[in-house]
């Protein structure tokens, strides 16, 4: 199709990519490739970075389910350091833009944009004001705060400011970064000496984006550092938006002084997309997806399900296109309704908390449950608490770091590894994947039948 960017591929991209799924089918499950691997389609190469096309409505599963795989084949196969995954409209940018190196960062996922996040009630004002710092750096709302629960939509505006910037910013420097990794990169500056190179990667950035800073409470070190790094940008002028699950004010372990430095500009809330923002969001990933032929009465039907987040709805869409693949059928409205039974426990079910979670797979595994929280490596246990912790993604709204420390202090990245495994074995459809249906129902139907 003219003008279709899929279409525009070199020969020697398309040859990289023949030899990256060449070893994709040797590395999963037929199933798993046809599904979620076979849609994708090269994007483009840019230095070690190999940029690949996925269907809106499988991008965010293929992301948090399949990235790894897609790397270490990339890796294997034509010795890519980094693959990143895009939307079907994505273009390589053109070679000024790239030429200002040092505006780039280094994290930002290009699929992210102001023009992929649907606007509603709940998001207005955090939209606008992200819209607004990202044509001002500096100049408006500086802070800009946005807090809410996971899900809603924090991560893809904070990029989206960031890609705006890097395109249109003339050169202007981003740094995008979790609170873990600047606590992590802090931790490995001081061990190794390397305490000023760190402060002049964050204090001399035009625009810093600071995602999950609730993550900053109770690290001492770390707290200061940023304090003093939040103190440097601010007096310079350099724009500074963070994000957090929670006001500032109600992050209580952090000091004062640092909540009150994020009060001191705008601090907007994201909450859960009403109806018709959540079929609007539905009906964005069909339309931008030509795989995705899904009925407006059956988007109705998924967007009438799942209210918690914009993550669990794309997660559902997923669900519901993937069955309907699988077994050759349409995607009705029962069909949804029967993929998506165990998303909706009746009206007295409670909904399942993470103690719950970790009881129920200890039980379906026979481990002790105080052995998920332990070092136990034993494949059994190891196997019970990977279930728990993807349950544990896919049924709260708790996010990464979270579920790490509830599940005995571990890393944010030991949960999405976890999640990733578990989501394999349950496309493979193999023993796993009765462990995790049979917990799953366990875990979704009313407390009443689930104390039985």
């Amino acid at each position: 199709m003219p003008g279709n960017p899929a279409a525009e591929v070199s020969e020697d991209l398309a040859r990289e990519w023949d030899a990256v799924t060449l070893k994709l089918r040797r590395d999963v499950t037929d199933f798993t490739f046809h599904i979620y691997l076979e849609p994708l389609a090269p994007a483009g190469r840019l230095g070690g970075t190999l940029f690949v096309r996925a269907p809106d409505h499988i991008r965010t599963w293929v992301e948090d389910s399949y990235l790894a795989t897609l790397r270490r084949a990339a890796s294997d196969a034509i010795g890519a350091s980094s693959v990143e995954i895009v939307a079907g409209d994505w273009t390589p940018p053109e070679p000024t833009a790239t030429a200002h190196t040092g505006g780039l960062s280094e994290h930002l996922n290009p699929s992210y944009t102001f023009g992929q996040f649907v606007i509603c009630d709940g998001n207005r004002l955090a939209h606008g004001a992200a819209l607004a710092v990202a044509e001002q750096p500096g100049q408006t709302y500086n802070p800009l705060f946005i807090h809410g629960r996971p899900g809603l939509g924090k991560t893809h505006l904070l990029h989206a400011i960031g890609n705006y910037v890097q395109l249109n910013g003339d050169g202007l420097t981003v740094r995008y970064v979790t609170a873990e990794e600047f606590t992590s990169e802090f931790v490995q500056a001081v061990r190794s000496g390397g305490s000023n190179a760190f402060r002049t990667r964050f204090r001399d950035a035009d625009v810093l984006l600071v995602d999950d800073v609730q993550f900053l409470a109770d690290k001492l070190r770390t707290e200061e550092e940023f304090f003093h790094t939040f103190n440097s940008l601010y007096e310079s002028g350099s724009q500074l938006v963070i994000t957090s699950d929670r006001r500032p004010r109600d992050i209580e372990t952090l000091k004062i002084r640092l909540r009150e430095r994020f009060e001191c500009g705008l601090v907007a809330e994201l909450e859960p997309p009403d109806f018709s923002a959540r079929l609007a969001i539905l009906e964005q990933r069909a339309r931008l997806d030509e795989r995705a032929q899904i009925p407006t009465e059956t988007m109705s039907e998924i967007a009438g399900r799942v209210t918690s987040s914009v993550r669990a709805l794309e997660g559902a869409l997923v669900r519901v296109v993937a069955y309907a693949s699988l077994h050759g059928r349409q995607a009705t409205p029962e069909l949804a309704r029967h993929v998506l039974r165990h998303l909706c426990p009746g009206k007295s079910g409670a909904p399942a908390t993470l103690g719950d979670i970790q009881a129920v797979c200890a039980a379906a595994l026979d481990v002790p449950p105080e052995a998920l929280m332990a070092k136990d490596r034993r494949p059994k246990v190891a196997l019970a608490r990977q279930v728990a912790m993807y349950l544990a993604r896919e049924l709260t709204d708790a996010s990464l770091p979270a579920i790490g420390r509830y599940f005995g202090g571990r890393k944010h990245s030991t949960v999405l590894h976890a999640h990733r495994r578990i989501a394999g074995e349950v496309a493979a459809h193999g023993h796993t994947s009765e462990v995790v249906e049979r917990t799953r129902v366990a875990l979704t139907e009313p407390r009443g039948d689930r104390d039985q």
